[in-house]
């Protein structure tokens, strides 16, 4: 529901915007584009900037999703085409990095990226010795997969991933499977 609202909302915005750019004559103004004048378009672009400088990988070249299970969930990073070597082997670079990182409590590149502390994240960075984190390779880029049996813990770990499926508009399940 939150999702549909929040689709809502910018679309509401973004076509009062481009009303407000037409001309006298009915004419749009060829310099701003309604996109980029919208305030939540605008977020998320800033989002993807601080995405490729605290990832160190194209945010637009690449796909992120984001998975919950029983046990915890998985963040999976592909690159969009299988020929691009330099964007996978980043992703995976990070990936590894970013599950050593979570491992020791450590959660500075997503507070970097989203510029506020994820939701779950106080409790992630409290209850890490009741969390595993492992890293894979994929076939077109890696996953961090992570796992607790602690209930506290895994509560925690849900609403991290769901903040993040929001924050990046990737459209997976917020439900448990």
């Amino acid at each position: 529901m939150k999702k549909i609202l929040a689709v809502a909302v910018c679309s509401i915005v973004c076509v009062a915007n481009a009303a407000a750019q037409q001309t006298s004559s009915g004419q749009k103004d060829d310099k701003k584009d309604s996109q980029t004048m919208c305030p939540m378009h605008d977020a998320h672009s800033q989002m993807n900037e601080r995405g490729e400088k605290g990832m160190g990988f194209s945010q637009t070249a690449t796909t992120h999703h984001f998975f919950l299970t029983p046990d915890g969930g998985a963040i999976l990073v592909e690159v969009n085409d299988p020929a691009d070597d330099s964007n996978r082997k980043a992703i995976r670079m990070h990936l590894e990095h970013i599950a050593q990182a979570f491992q020791n409590g450590d959660f500075d590149i997503p507070m970097f990226v989203h510029d506020t502390i994820p939701p779950g994240v106080p409790e992630m960075k409290n209850l890490r010795k009741n969390i595993r984190y492992s890293f894979e390779d994929t076939l077109n880029g890696g996953r961090v997969v992570i796992a607790s049996a602690d209930k506290d813990a895994l509560d925690a770990i849900h609403r991290f991933l769901r903040f993040q499926i929001g924050e990046h508009k990737t459209g997976d399940s917020t439900e448990i499977r």
